[in-house]
């Protein structure tokens, strides 16, 4: 990737609007691991901010939601979910659901977390969505085992080495599809 490519911006969607919650200091802490590089900006966006009618209803479509700029201007997406009943929250399909072009052909990334299995059969389900979506899922990605363990006094995650290495993984693979994508798009703009 070139150094004009960079930095690429991802989108880093809190995808649990339930209170208490931890993913908040999930995606704050997955953040601080991509900033430490240049290769990205980072935008947090957090479902639990963002108003978004469940009955359907798109008076404007989805260009008018609160998050349609934030999510077209973002050239790939970590998507931070727990798992809700062996699968991912409502708020998350709903966000999914309510805009369509500003995934396409961009790179996603999960950053999952449970109890037990750590949210990977969220993470599962969340991949047929965004392949309908003309996204790209990649391979690697962040699983974390109750990680409302390991919250420091402040509310800060201290998720440990192998949760370091592993979110670097991911953001390493998501940046080089973020840049391969891009390029793509630019290129030969495919209209689906």
């Amino acid at each position: 990737m070139t150094e004009q490519a960079l930095p690429l911006t991802v989108a880093v969607i809190v995808g649990s609007v339930r209170r208490p919650r931890v993913g908040r200091a999930v995606a704050e802490w997955f953040a601080g691991v991509g900033a430490r590089t240049t290769a990205h900006k980072l935008d947090v966006i957090d479902l639990a901010e963002v108003d978004l009618p469940l009955d359907g209803t798109r008076p404007g479509g989805c260009h008018d939601s609160p998050i349609a700029g934030r999510l077209a201007a973002a050239d790939a997406f970590a998507v931070v979910t727990p798992e809700y009943n062996h699968s991912y929250p409502a708020a998350l399909k709903n966000a999914i659901d309510w805009h369509y072009r500003q995934w396409m052909f961009k790179p996603v990334t999960f950053v999952s977390y449970g109890a037990g299995s750590g949210g990977v059969r969220a993470v599962e389900h969340l991949r047929l969505v965004f392949a309908e979506l003309h996204a790209a899922t990649t391979r690697h990605g962040v699983v974390l085992n109750a990680p409302w363990e390991r919250l420091g006094p402040q509310g800060a995650l201290d998720a440990g080495p192998g949760a370091e290495r592993a979110a670097e993984t991911a953001l390493r693979e998501l940046t080089w599809w973020g840049g391969a994508l891009k390029a793509a798009r630019v290129a030969a703009p495919f209209e689906a």
